[in-house]
């Protein structure tokens, strides 16, 4: 079958089952999800086998060690997707909330109904961990969603899949309802860019170049998430010692992910008594820092910083710093170069802090707190299909209500319009 066929079928049959799940009783979803649940812990023996596929040939191309990390179905992992199964199912279903209701003078009864999306596709690279926490999350959510993973995963992505098809078979529910694309050809994305009679919403999920490419040719609404160049900010007001602890934490507890500390900006009326002290637990820590003028007079070791790093998003152990006269330099500083993702505060004043909280555009704003809460599983929302750093319809961690949208319903007794 052509490629085109192959993806138009696909959409086509998601389209089907997304009317069919929508309104399965939550009862039939948690079973299904329990079900996958305790079937990958049977399997494990299975999907290591075609995960083993994968792992060869990754080696064979010279991927990464860290790269082969994220894609082996260890043990650890296979636990870990059953046991955020059964957190999902755990989570109340948002599907058929009513969140508002008000009374027209005529009478009429108006309100806002919870619904799902219907048809998502997400995009993703490398973890095929991602392929059960999608699935569990977009099904729970009452849509269909087909997933295209890395080429790399296909072998493991395809086995499981087979395993969420089964369960959803065993209690009469649609197959269709969740589909991995079964090629790694790369038209196969191309394709689904373009099913905008099937599709609702394109979920991509990697590096910034697979994000821009989906933005940019798909016919699609899409969720983006570029990026995330997160910064902290220790205000003339901070606790230093408290400033010292959220700073590190948000840098070296794992650099490599988006809501890492990517820049460290610092008032002047602190500098000297902060960042000497700061700069040593880095340099214990292995990190890299890149100064302004200012921070290398304090610190004299760091590197120059360049226009290039105060944008950088690093992923590794290395950190931009600015020191800044007052918090609107603060403001400025990210307003121009963040990535509306997180940004946090160090204040002991509550008025700066407050202005912090409104000013600052990103998903997740917070004060005297790491960067690293920006999560679905630590804002407690129990699991997240990925962050959002666009406003439409999302903004931050996307779980089960972000997948969701509202309609509108109103109950009347006769009511026309005059």
């Amino acid at each position: 079958m052509e490629i085109r066929d192959l993806i138009r079928q696909m959409g086509k049959k998601a389209r089907e089952a997304s009317r069919k799940v929508a309104s399965l009783p939550t009862s039939v979803k948690n079973d299904v999800l329990l079900q996958v649940a305790e079937e990958l812990e049977k399997q494990k023996a299975e999907l290591q086998a075609a995960n083993q596929k994968d792992l060869e040939a990754a080696k064979e191309r010279g991927l990464s060690k860290a790269l082969i990390d994220r894609l082996t179905l260890s043990d650890k992992v296979i636990s870990g997707m059953a046991q955020g199964l059964r957190e999902v199912a755990a989570l109340a279903d948002p599907v058929g909330e009513v969140v508002k209701m008000w009374t027209r003078p005529n009478g009429l009864w108006v309100g806002r109904m919870r619904i799902p999306l219907g048809v998502i596709a997400m995009i993703y690279e490398s973890r095929p961990n991602v392929t059960i926490d999608a699935a569990g999350l977009c099904f729970k959510s009452g849509n269909a969603v087909i997933l295209r993973g890395g080429s790399e995963a296909i072998h493991s992505n395809l086995a499981l899949a087979k395993i969420f098809a089964a369960a959803l078979e065993a209690v009469k529910a649609p197959p269709e309802a969740v589909q991995v694309v079964p090629t790694t050809d790369r038209a196969a994305v191309n394709e689904l860019l373009k099913l905008e009679d099937y599709i609702d919403l394109i979920i991509p999920r990697g590096g910034e170049g697979l994000i821009r490419f989906v933005a940019e040719n798909s016919r699609i609404p899409v969720l983006k998430h570029y990026k995330g160049v997160c910064h902290v900010y220790v205000d003339r007001e901070a606790d230093l010692e408290m400033a010292r602890r959220i700073c590190l934490n948000a840098k070296i507890q794992r650099p490599g992910v988006c809501n890492a500390m990517e820049t460290m900006l610092v008032h002047q009326a602190v500098a000297e008594a902060f960042l000497p002290a700061v700069a040593e637990d880095f340099r214990a820590a292995g990190v890299e820092l890149r100064g302004c003028p200012r921070t290398k007079a304090l610190v004299p070791w760091a590197k120059e910083a360049t226009e290039a790093d105060w944008e950088a998003e690093y992923l590794d152990l290395i950190l931009a710093v600015r020191v800044v006269s007052s918090l609107e330099e603060a403001l400025d500083h990210i307003a121009r170069y963040g990535s509306n993702h997180t940004e946090a505060i160090v204040s002991r004043d509550y008025s700066r802090a407050m202005r912090f909280l409104k000013e600052v555009d990103a998903s997740l704003v917070l004060i005297n707190a790491s960067t690293r809460f920006n999560d679905g599983g630590q804002l407690g929302l129990g699991a997240e299909i990925g962050i959002s750093t666009t406003k439409l319809h999302a903004y931050g961690p996307m779980s089960l209500e972000e997948l969701t949208t509202t309609k509108f319903i109103a109950f009347g007794d006769g009511q026309i319009r005059q």
